[in-house]
């Protein structure tokens, strides 16, 4: 008969037909999330420890009594809660790691590892990856005039902003202060226009009205986007994407500029730009 619903624990004696105990143990712990005790007659044939290396949670000598059954069923289902409890909470404990806390995306730490990872997986399978590197504009005149409250107010809805934009394979990061990066795995530069300009737009729509005045003001973001080329040093990738947003605060702010051609008269207009990094 088969199970409808998750099993937590099968008891099992070690001589069956066809399979044996052992090697229905090793099947069950191979593909299941499910507990396994074994029963044998045989105690001078197996011991506690071959059970116990071969995946059961514990052994039961025959003749075992109900009671004795019972009370090692629920020590298995016990200790089976704790560690799935112990799991859960490790699980929570990793995405506070990487996650930073006023804006919910990934932090910057996360964004190093995650790069490294998705530059490895373009290379190895021929995938295109782009990067999105956006600063907010004025943002240190923002703080400034309505203070650090209404700013973190500003950087918390960019990170929804962000999130709401985004594929389920994207990923968003808080590079740092008011810069974000957007890691686009399996898309062109072209294609991550779409993205940037979504993000303005959606920008554009919110009305941020600081406690100390009544109109509401304007916030536009600057986006560097680029895409990886092949064997290309991880530093120069995001550098690249660096130098494409300060373009674009160069130009006006408000802006998205794609860098791409590092041959190219605009990627040296784009260097002297981000050499001199005077805008905010």
């Amino acid at each position: 008969m088969e199970s409808k619903g998750p099993v937590d624990v099968v008891i099992t004696d070690i001589m069956m037909g066809g399979m044996s105990g052992l090697e229905l143990t090793d099947h069950i712990r191979s593909h299941y999330d499910t507990d396994v005790i074994i029963m044998t007659g045989y105690s001078a044939e197996y011991s506690y420890e071959e059970a116990i290396r071969r995946g059961a949670s514990d052994i039961l000598f025959k003749p075992a009594r109900f009671e004795e059954i019972l009370l090692r069923l629920k020590r298995v289902l016990r200790e089976r809660k704790l560690t799935q409890e112990r799991e859960i909470m490790m699980a929570k404990l990793k995405e506070l790691s990487i996650t930073d806390e006023l804006t919910r995306l990934y932090n910057s730490r996360h964004f190093y590892t995650r790069i490294e990872k998705e530059v490895e997986r373009c290379y190895r399978y021929q995938h295109s990856l782009s990067l999105l590197l956006l600063d907010i504009d004025h943002f240190k005149d923002y703080n400034d005039t309505f203070g650090h409250l209404e700013g973190d107010r500003v950087l918390m809805r960019m990170g929804t902003i962000i999130k709401n934009s985004l594929r389920a394979m994207d990923s968003g990061f808080r590079y740092g202060g008011e810069e974000f990066t957007i890691l686009l795995p399996e898309t062109h530069a072209g294609e991550s226009l779409v993205v940037a300009r979504r993000i303005q737009e959606a920008l554009s729509w919110e009305k941020f009205l600081p406690a100390s005045t009544s109109s509401p003001v304007e916030v536009t973001v600057s986006i560097g986007a680029t895409e990886y080329r092949m064997q290309e040093n991880i530093t120069t990738f995001i550098q690249r994407a660096d130098m494409a947003m300060y373009c674009s605060k160069k130009n006006g702010r408000n802006q998205i500029t794609t860098l791409l051609d590092t041959h190219s008269k605009e990627y040296l207009q784009c260097l002297n730009s981000w050499s001199s990094k005077t805008p905010d």
